[in-house]
Parts: structure tokens; sequence; C-alpha cells
């Protein structure tokens, strides 16, 4: 602290200021009211307005100083009346009309005093409910953050362990095959790089950090997926086909993101046919639409579309599978239209589904675009 500089006190906000002048007016205005009260005739009904000081005196006090300023207001009732009859000396209708009204007054402010405690116990109960309300809130969204972070790493890791089974294999044979064992062990690099990449999105998320957008290449990324994800569709016995337009512009996107979504999209194909008899065949396509996006669809032969509306499916913890946690297509529509695009559904013939979404080029705009709402965020 400087020497010779003087503290200046804190100014009280208006809220305090609010808070310490409404037990003065209350007072004041019930001595005014009594004043009135007792300098009126008998019949004049200044005391209703105690009424006024009990809703006032409602907003600080709780049961016990209300009931006191309740009586407090009935018993400067009684006094007022009684002084004014005893100045007045009016006759015996007068009176009988100060009694009456005074008894109606005292009747009134019990009453007003009753209604005020109920409406403070119902706001009580009321906070306690939204209080409780939100702790709920937490757990719930705690739940579904776990859930969300669970199924995006579940992919990664199973292609890990699957892929390191295979490398097992080919390592335990009486003449290993160093060459399929080394493409298996490049592949659980890859995946292990994959499960870190998508908890750093995830922390970039919580932490406000900017989604690590370029341009990406679709047919690039569709191949790398199908690549992830061979080992799976042959575990099923699902022939995969990748059906790629070679005019694909670059798009302008996080690629972990996307890839995540085209992941989704191949493994909701995988298990809608791994049980079913028949033609298991899986197509991933990329074409560009007429209007200048790129249009990513994967087509499967599987059980097809459930009979609720196709948009239900991308509601959160809505699943058709016994095992699903129902957050896939929630999580991949979230990240298809953070990116500019949309995600939707139909059913393939003569039996299966398709998923497709849209990805916006790199057009020179666009990413100078996204680099300022990633400023933003």
């Amino acid at each position: 602290m400087e020497a010779g500089r003087e503290m200046t006190p804190p100014t009280p906000s208006p809220a305090v200021l609010r808070s310490s002048l409404l037990p003065l007016a209350t007072a004041v205005l019930a001595l005014g009211v009594f004043a009135a009260d007792a300098l009126t005739p008998a019949d004049w009904v200044f005391s209703g307005f105690y009424v006024l000081v009990v809703v006032m005196a409602g907003r600080f006090c709780r049961a016990r100083g209300l009931w006191a300023v309740s009586g407090g207001c009935s018993a400067l009732t009684v006094l007022a009346q009684f002084i004014a009859r005893h100045f007045e000396r009016r006759g015996a209708q007068i009176a009988y009309i100060g009694a009456f009204n005074t008894f109606d007054t005292i009747v009134v402010i019990e009453l007003a005093t009753y209604f005020i405690l109920r409406g403070q116990s119902a706001n009580a109960a009321l906070q306690r409910a939204q209080a409780d309300l939100a702790r709920v809130s937490r757990v719930t969204t705690m739940g579904e953050l776990t859930a969300s972070i669970a199924h995006e790493v579940n992919q990664p890791i199973a292609a890990v362990v699957t892929n390191a089974g295979a490398c097992l294999r080919w390592l335990s044979v009486e003449a290993p095959d160093l060459e399929k064992a080394r493409a298996a062990a490049s592949r659980i690099v890859r995946d292990g790089t994959r499960a870190a990449e998508i908890i750093t999105r995830i922390r970039q998320v919580f932490a406000k950090g900017a989604s690590e957008r370029r341009p990406v290449n679709l047919n690039q990324l569709a191949q790398e997926t199908l690549d992830l994800l061979g080992n799976e569709a042959a575990r099923h016995a699902i022939s995969v086909r990748a059906d790629l337009a070679g005019d694909i512009p670059p798009v302008w996107a996080d690629p972990v993101q996307l890839q995540q979504v085209v992941v989704n999209l191949v493994m909701n194909g995988v298990e809608a046919m791994k049980d079913i008899q028949g033609i298991r065949e899986l197509c991933l396509e990329t074409r560009r639409s007429s209007d200048g996006e790129v249009v990513v669809s994967v087509y499967d032969t599987g059980v097809g579309l459930p009979p609720q509306p196709a948009e239900q499916l991308f509601e959160a913890f809505v699943t058709t599978k016994p095992q699903g946690t129902g957050l896939g297509l929630s999580i991949s529509r979230t990240i298809v239209e953070a990116h500019g695009g949309r995600l939707w559904t139909a059913a393939n013939a003569p039996r299966g589904a398709i998923f497709r979404f849209t990805a916006p080029v790199v057009d020179g705009v666009r990413p100078a675009a996204s680099a300022l709402a990633n400023l933003r965020q």
C-alpha cells in the first residue's frame, strides 16, 4: 500500500441497499397507516393498508418474524380504533361499524400472512427441487460423457486387440510370417495413435481448443477406414467394396473427427449384416453432388431401418442393437453438422440401409471462415 494513501470503503451494491432499506420502509409505512387510522373517523378503513405492510415484510421475514409483524399490525389496528372512538364519540352506529372494520381488517391481515407463508414454503420447495434437478442433470451429463468417450475410444482399442491377435498368430506358426506380423504391428501403432488423437480432441473440446481442420482427401480417408475395419468385416464374411470417384476435391475438415463418422457408419453396416443369411455386402462410395459438395455413402445389405421414423435414429441413446449405446449416430451427426454438412439415412434396395453425409469442399473462402469460427470458440 502506498504511504499516505487513504483506503476508500467499498460502495454498497444496489441490492444490498434495497435489502437494508426495505425493513425501514416497512416500519415507516406501518406507523403511517397507524397514524392515519387513529386520526380519521372510526368508520374509515385505513387499516386495510396493513396488508401491504405484511406483504413487504414477507420479502425479508420468515415464519416467526412474519407472524410477529402480523400480530403487531393487528394490535395497532385495535389501538387505532380505540383512539378514534375515544376522541370522536359519534354514537353507537359508528362504533359498531368501526368494530366490524377492525375485525374484518384483522382477518384479512392474518389470511394475507397465511398465504404469504404458503407461498414462501412453495418457493422453498421449488428451489430444493431445482437444486435436486441440477444435481441429477450433472450426474446424467457425466454419464453421457462417460458413455460418449467409451464409444469413441472403443473402436480403435478393439482394432488394436484384433491386430495384436493377428500378429501373434503370424508369429506362432512353425514358419513365422514376419512380413504379415510387421504389417499387423504397424496397424497396432496406427490404431493406438488414433485412440490418442480421439482423447486429444475430447480434451480440446472441454478446454475450448480450436479444432485442427485442414484440407482432407476423402477418398484416402475412406480407403484408410476400410483398411482399418477390414479384419472385422472379414471375420463376419462381409464383402467390402469401395466406389471412390476420381474427381473428388479436398474438403475442409478435422480428419480424426471425420474418420470417426465414417468408422461409425461402416461399423453400423457391419453389425447390421453379421447375423443375417444371404448376401453380406458393404459399399463405401464417394461422389460430388450437383451443388458442389462431397457426398459419402455407406450401403449395406443388413436388416434395414427400424419401423420408427428415421430421424429418431440420430437422437442420443436411441439404438436398435442389444449392446448399443445409442450414441454413434448422434455423435456422427453432431460432427457432420459442425463441419457444415448434413447426415441422413434411407432404405437400400432390395434390403439394407444407406447412410449418407456431405462435407463442404475447400473453396478458398471456407477455410478462412472456419479459422474465424475456431478463434471464437
